[in-house]
């Protein structure tokens, strides 16, 4: 989209669904630093008279442009990399030994699995049986 490259703000996600019998169309873009409401009111300025000007969806919806949030999951190659030895949330599909939620810390990746250390031991786990890994918060 030229207005992420103008910007330089990194498409993340797009989502639309339904919530509360309002459907939702919305855009998740981030950037060095982290995004601020103005920087997403601009994008959402920007393609808000784009998608009016091309009507791709046929009945009423919101349309938001967010910052995907400190908890965001990790879904690209650079969200990886910024979790390189930091400490994650994994949730499964299915139960993984017994578990369906585990804490630990991305050791290293590549397109179909993850290494974890995981209670001082490296784990090999594909990734397509992981729903979500996220950064994981402690307060």
């Amino acid at each position: 989209m030229p207005i992420l490259n103008k910007y330089k703000f990194e498409f993340v996600d797009i989502e639309y669904k339904k919530e509360g019998g309002q459907w939702y169309l919305r855009l998740f873009i981030d950037k060095d630093g982290g995004i601020t409401v103005d920087d997403c009111q601009l994008v959402s300025e920007a393609l808000s008279d784009m998608l009016d000007e091309i009507d791709p969806i046929d009945h009423a919806y919101i349309f938001e442009v967010s910052s995907p949030g400190i908890e965001r999951p990790l879904k690209t190659e650079r969200d990886y990399k910024r979790s390189l030895n930091k400490e994650l949330e994994i949730k499964f599909y299915e139960p993984y030994e017994g578990k369906k939620v585990i804490e630990a810390v991305l050791v290293d990746f590549d397109e179909k699995k993850v290494i974890l250390d995981y209670n001082g031991e490296n784990i090999e786990i594909k990734k397509d049986i992981i729903a979500i890994m996220k950064p994981l918060i402690k307060f």
